[in-house]
């Protein structure tokens, strides 16, 4: 279970400039002092609430279940329940969800390992523009996996890429370090294209 997940999907949940069609029922007050030892934890009534939104085919709402159940906000983490509903979120388009089930494939959880798989859901979420946190998170793992060469062939120029198009470049001189000035230029003619073929 990744950490690091819980705190962007919940600063994500309470961002007050995107709207969420799940109600809050963690005070911003309280959530905010959330640590990572200390997860939220979400009712009964907050289950079903999702459930019946996620059922009618809220794509917010089923990532947020899945989140919920895979970060084991109603108590145990449920693998089985969180790919459930990462899929039909991510097969309606959810950024969020597609990074989600990268994380899944790449880590194991709930389903055998499988790096490809997990470039396939990164790549999927990378996609997406305007980047409202799940495509910059696709962007930034699809470039680790091409960093380590998991799941992908080992690209410096590739990881270098997709590290310049993520939100940061916290992993961007990683890959600087192993490439050449030419392959520098080259991955910067890449992101150049790529931005041309996907405005905002």
């Amino acid at each position: 279970m990744k950490h690091f997940t819980v705190l962007s999907l919940v600063a994500f949940w309470l961002s007050p400039s995107i709207p969420v069609s799940v109600p809050q029922t963690t005070p911003p007050s309280q959530a905010a002092a959330t640590s990572l030892s200390q997860q939220p934890k979400w009712t009964e009534a907050d289950r079903k609430t999702l459930l019946d939104k996620a059922q009618r085919g809220d794509r917010g709402s089923q990532m947020w279940l899945g989140a919920a159940y895979e970060q084991g906000w109603f108590g145990k983490p449920n693998f089985h329940e969180a790919l459930k509903w990462f899929r039909k979120a991510a097969a309606q388009g959810d950024p969020d969800a597609q990074n989600a089930l990268g994380q899944m494939y790449q880590d194991g959880e709930g389903v055998r390992q499988n790096c490809a798989d997990a470039a396939k859901w990164y790549r999927m979420a990378a996609e997406h523009v305007p980047d409202f946190g799940g495509a910059g998170q696709g962007r930034n793992n699809l470039g680790l996996l091409y960093l380590n060469g998991d799941g992908v062939p080992k690209d410096y120029v590739r990881a270098y890429m997709w590290f310049k198009l993520a939100a940061h470049e916290t992993n961007l001189p990683y890959a600087k370090a192993e490439m050449s000035p030419a392959q520098i230029v080259e991955a910067e003619r890449m992101v150049t294209e790529w931005k041309r073929s996907h405005p905002e």
